[in-house]
């Protein structure tokens, strides 16, 4: 990790834990507060609890123009991003995204998808529905591979976290905890209640907090449409396509529709928001990753309109490839984050 981000974080941190102004605005604090000094390890971990909601940096007496120039929203989420970069495995890929996100998105989705159609044109193809346009094997040979790389990066990557956070033995009360705060995503509504001021200095409001919400909602939607859809599949013997008012059916389109509005709401909110609050060197990968989930959830809502129309070999093919896209660099982008602040949260209870 690079050693000039983890100093600037630690004198911001100490300084901090001298002022302790903000002693109950985030899980950040009491943790912060619990230090007398502060290990490489410890700035990581106080990184990936940090939701950079940044009512500690309107709030703070220290902040530029005096002479400590705080700004901890900002020095917490370049170690956040670093922690990411530095643990990920392949770690080249990870810090190429952060910085050319957009492209390699677009790019990735629009090569997957001709290959879906040149698998097509070749004759991979025979059944109702969607395996009219590519059979069910052809799915299944690309997709499980893909499904079990980022699962084993991601793997690589968390057990590299644990050591550096100095994480012990987990057990159920610990993973119960990190799982209710990620429920309620507690820490965007700031230790007062009324919500952060992500986009402005003096609005509080919940909306980042339910943008979040729509995402990872929306998200676990479809991911349980998917499954359902697989369970349906092999353990029943009743293959696709599903009518409107099967559970894959009811469990994907609201899940399609949350995951795109969401993913609208929180790149919104991401425009109005002070690039100098956060890390200004990931912006272009958060947008590429936003733009990647949301196109996932629209393309999945269009095939399923226009799936009846002679233009459903191409909407699935460019669906199918956004959906790779985002499994494959998964352990890349920023939905990573969501598997480091569980990790951390599960640490922060082990610790509490």
């Amino acid at each position: 990790m690079q050693i000039d981000l983890l100093q600037e974080a630690r004198r911001q941190a100490e300084i901090c834990n001298a002022c302790r102004y903000c002693e109950g605005y985030c899980s950040v604090f009491p943790a912060l507060h619990r230090e007398r000094a502060f290990a490489d390890g410890d700035i990581t971990q106080l990184a990936n609890l940090c939701h950079n909601c940044r009512g500690c940096y309107y709030a703070c007496q220290y902040t530029a123009p005096h002479e400590f120039d705080l700004n901890l929203p900002k020095a917490l989420a370049e170690v956040r991003r670093d922690s990411w970069e530095s643990f990920a495995w392949p770690q080249p890929v990870a810090r190429k995204f952060h910085t050319h996100g957009g492209a390699i998105a677009l790019a990735s989705v629009l090569g997957f998808a001709l290959l879906f159609l040149a698998i097509r044109a070749i004759g991979s193809a025979g059944g109702d529905g969607f395996y009219a346009a590519l059979s069910h094997n052809a799915m299944v040979a690309i997709f499980l591979p893909a499904f079990i790389f980022p699962l084993s990066s991601l793997a690589v990557s968390l057990r590299r976290f644990w050591q550096s956070v100095g994480g012990t033995a987990i057990r159920l009360r610990h993973i119960t905890a990190a799982l209710g705060d990620v429920a309620k995503m507690k820490d965007l509504a700031a230790g007062h209640g009324d919500g952060c001021n992500f986009e402005e200095e003096d609005r509080f409001t919940h909306s980042r907090r339910y943008a979040h919400q729509a995402i990872m909602y929306g998200f676990l939607l479809c991911f349980a449409s998917t499954a359902s859809g697989t369970l349906l599949h092999y353990i029943l013997d009743m293959p696709a396509p599903y009518p409107l008012w099967s559970v894959p059916k009811l469990l994907g389109v609201p899940g399609g529709i949350l995951l795109t509005l969401g993913c609208g709401w929180m790149a919104a909110l991401k425009l109005r928001s002070d690039r100098e609050l956060g890390d200004a060197g990931a912006w272009n990968g958060d947008f590429g990753f936003i733009a990647l989930l949301g196109f996932v959830g629209v393309s999945g809502l269009v095939l399923y309109l226009l799936g009846g129309s002679p233009a459903m070999p191409v909407l699935l093919a460019v669906h199918l490839g956004a959906v790779l896209s985002f499994f494959l660099l998964t352990p890349f982008t920023k939905m990573a984050h969501g598997f480091y602040r569980l990790a951390a949260l599960i640490r922060n209870a082990q610790r509490s």
